[in-house]
C-alpha cells in the first residue's frame, strides 16, 4: 500500500463531510429551481433562512408561484410573514385565486386575515362562489298557539373587507333563527305561515341580519314547514293542573284546620266529663257529712232515694217502648 494512499482518503473522507454539510445548510436544489423560474434568490439568503430556522422550501416555493402569476412579491416579506406564524402558502394561493376573480386583496390584507386565524383562501372562494348554510330546525309558535318547526337555507357570499373583526356563521345562524321566530311570532295563525312561507324568508331578509357579520346574505330560503304541538292548548292545560293542585292543596289544609279542631273539641269534653265525674264522686261525701252534722235527716234521704229509684225506673221504661217502637219499624 503506497505510504500516500492514507491521506488521500481522510482527505476524500473530509470533502465528502464537508460536501453533505454544505448541502444540507445550503439547498443547491431549491436554489437551481427558483433561478430558472426567474425568481433571484441569493444564496445567502437561503443560508440565513436555514440559521433563522426557517424551512427555505416554504418561501422559495409559494415565492415560484406568486411570480409565476404576476404578482410581486419577495422573500423578506413571506419570510416575516412566516416568522409571525402564517400560512404563506395559503395567503399565496389566496391571492392568485383573487387576482383571477378580479377581486381586490394586497398582501398586508390577506396577511392580517391569515394571522386572524381566518381560512383567507377560503373566504375569496366563498366570495367567489356562495356558500350555502343550513340552519337546524327552528321551533316558533303563533298567536293560536301552534307551533311552527322551520329549516331555512342561506345563501351568503363572503365580505373581505369585514372578515377582520366580522362575527362568523354562528351568528348568522342565530340571527335568522331569531327572525324566523319573531316572523312567526307575529302571525295570527299557523295557517298564514304554512300558506305563504315566503314571507318568513322576505320579513327575515329585510332585517339586515349580515350586518357586522363577514358575511353578505345573498338570499334567505325555507326548506321546511312543519306544524307541530298545540303549546296554547297544553299551556292551558298545565295552567289547570296547576290550579287544581293549589285547590287541593287549600282543600288538604281546611281538612286538617278541622281535624284539629275536632280533637280540641274532644279533648274539652273529655275534659268536662272528667269534672262531671269528679263532682259525682263528691256527692256521697257531701250526703254523709250532712247526715253527720244534722243537715239532712234520715227520712228525708230516704225520700230522695225513693225519688230516684222511680226516676230511674220511668227512665227504663221509656228507654224499653223507644225499643219496641225501633224494632216494629225494623220488621216494617
Amino acid at each position: 500500500m503506497p505510504t500516500n494512499f492514507i491521506p488521500i482518503v481522510g482527505i476524500a473522507f473530509l470533502l465528502i463531510v464537508f460536501l453533505m454539510i454544505f448541502l444540507t445548510m445550503v439547498p443547491v436544489g431549491l436554489w437551481i429551481t427558483a433561478f430558472f423560474s426567474g425568481v433571484k434568490v441569493k444564496i445567502s439568503t437561503l443560508i440565513g433562512m436555514r440559521l433563522r430556522r426557517v424551512v427555505p422550501s416554504r418561501i422559495v416555493n409559494p415565492l415560484i408561484k406568486a411570480t409565476k402569476a404576476g404578482l410581486s412579491l419577495d422573500a423578506d416579506t413571506l419570510e416575516a410573514h412566516y416568522l409571525a406564524g402564517g400560512n404563506v402558502n395559503t395567503v399565496v394561493d389566496a391571492l392568485i385565486a383573487a387576482q383571477r376573480a378580479n377581486i381586490e386583496l394586497e398582501f398586508e390584507r390577506a396577511a392580517a386575515i391569515d394571522l386572524a386565524g381566518r381560512n383567507v383562501l377560503e373566504a375569496v372562494q366563498v366570495s367567489v362562489n356562495p356558500k350555502v348554510i343550513e340552519t337546524p330546525q327552528i321551533s316558533a309558535v303563533a298567536m293560536n298557539g301552534i307551533e311552527v318547526i322551520a329549516k331555512a337555507k342561506v345563501t351568503v357570499r363572503a365580505n373581505i373587507d369585514r372578515l377582520i373583526g366580522g362575527a362568523g356563521e354562528e351568528t348568522i345562524i342565530a340571527r335568522v333563527g331569531e327572525g324566523i321566530v319573531t316572523t312567526v311570532g307575529s302571525a295570527r295563525s299557523h295557517t298564514e305561515v304554512l300558506e305563504n312561507p315566503d314571507s318568513i324568508s322576505q320579513t327575515v331578509l329585510s332585517k339586515g341580519l349580515d350586518s357586522g357579520t363577514a358575511f353578505e346574505i345573498l338570499s334567505i330560503d325555507i326548506a321546511d314547514v312543519d306544524v307541530g304541538r298545540n303549546i296554547g292548548a297544553k299551556l292551558q292545560t298545565d295552567q289547570a293542573e296547576a290550579d287544581k293542585r293549589i285547590a287541593q292543596a287549600k282543600a288538604e289544609e281546611r281538612r286538617a284546620m278541622a281535624v284539629a279542631k275536632e280533637q280540641e273539641m274532644l279533648a274539652e269534653v273529655r275534659s268536662m266529663r272528667a269534672k262531671v265525674v269528679e263532682a259525682e264522686s263528691q256527692v256521697p261525701l257531701a250526703m254523709a257529712e250532712a247526715l253527720k252534722t244534722g243537715k239532712l235527716g234520715v227520712m228525708d234521704y230516704y225520700n230522695m232515694m225513693n225519688v230516684k229509684a222511680d226516676t230511674e225506673m220511668r227512665d227504663s221504661i221509656s228507654n224499653l217502648g223507644a225499643d219496641k217502637e225501633s224494632k216494629g219499624s225494623d220488621s216494617k
